[in-house]
């Protein structure tokens, strides 16, 4: 896909197919929050990988909607794998990012949508059902759907590291040097917060937040972020400053600055 192509995409058409393919992972998914009896399955043989019903429901639910809308487009899922498609434009789908947090009852899991071409996501959706929030960033500009009404989103111009919060999923983040990384540059903030998965950059957009620094990640954990994030002023890249939205190390930042900050430490960590 050209980026004439791109640019000619009919943003509000996407808009309008994204928001029906969250609200029908959100009636998917609901009905297994904070639910006894929700079955859940461990992906890995050494170590905690959990999937459950939920995750397997709302990716389902998003295809099918998508089959009804945009048959020829791809999709990249994180429960189903990948669809090819004959427009050049890739849907990439998790349909519960934060699943650990979800069967722990916390409301800080999501439903990540993004819409992509060869060079990256142009579009992102982060939605959290329970609380009925919902981030999108694009072209257009970003803004949240919410308990309280839409407003735009706008990252925090002129945060420093030293005045920033930052935040990451899991404290050891990946490898013993990734973790000496984060905590390297943790250890010049204001404060460090855990635990938040994908809804830490829906902060970092709204203006709560500053950094997201994480390790480890797959192509449908960060492409939905980066689009938000991107539409709300920030930054997101690689730990070297190239582009994140292939996964594995990402950072995410509320402005330039606060990214060369912190770039510069995270840059030194071995690859």
């Amino acid at each position: 896909m050209t980026d004439n192509a791109r640019h000619s995409c009919d943003l509000s058409s996407i808009t309008n197919i994204a928001n029906e393919m969250a609200d029908a992972a959100r009636a998917a998914i609901l009905p297994f929050f904070r639910n006894a009896g929700t079955l859940t399955d461990n992906k890995l043989d050494d170590g905690f990988d959990p999937v459950t019903e939920a995750d397997r429901a709302a990716e389902l639910a998003m295809r099918d909607v998508l089959a009804r809308h945009r048959p020829d487009d791809g999709i990249l899922g994180e429960e189903f794998g990948a669809l090819s498609g004959k427009t050049g434009l890739t849907w990439v789908l998790d349909p519960i990012d934060g699943t650990r947090g979800f069967i722990s009852g916390t409301p800080t899991w999501g439903v990540l949508i993004a819409v992509a071409d060869s060079a990256g996501p142009f579009f992102g959706m982060i939605d959290q059902p329970y609380i009925g929030e919902r981030f999108c960033g694009s072209d257009a500009g970003a803004f949240c759907d919410g308990p309280l009404g839409r407003r735009d989103l706008r990252t925090r111009k002129d945060v420093s590291l030293a005045q920033a919060t930052v935040f990451t999923t899991f404290p050891e983040v990946g490898s013993k040097e990734e973790g000496a990384g984060f905590h390297a540059v943790a250890s010049g903030a204001k404060l460090t917060r855990y635990g938040m998965d994908c809804y830490a950059y829906a902060l970092v957009a709204a203006g709560h937040a500053d950094l997201v620094i994480e390790a480890g990640l797959q192509p449908y954990d960060i492409q939905a972020p980066i689009a938000v994030v991107q539409a709300a002023g920030g930054i997101v890249t690689d730990w070297q400053g190239g582009p994140a939205h292939m996964g594995g190390r990402a950072i995410a930042a509320a402005n330039p600055h606060l990214h060369a900050e912190a770039l510069k430490i995270l840059a030194k960590v071995p690859a």
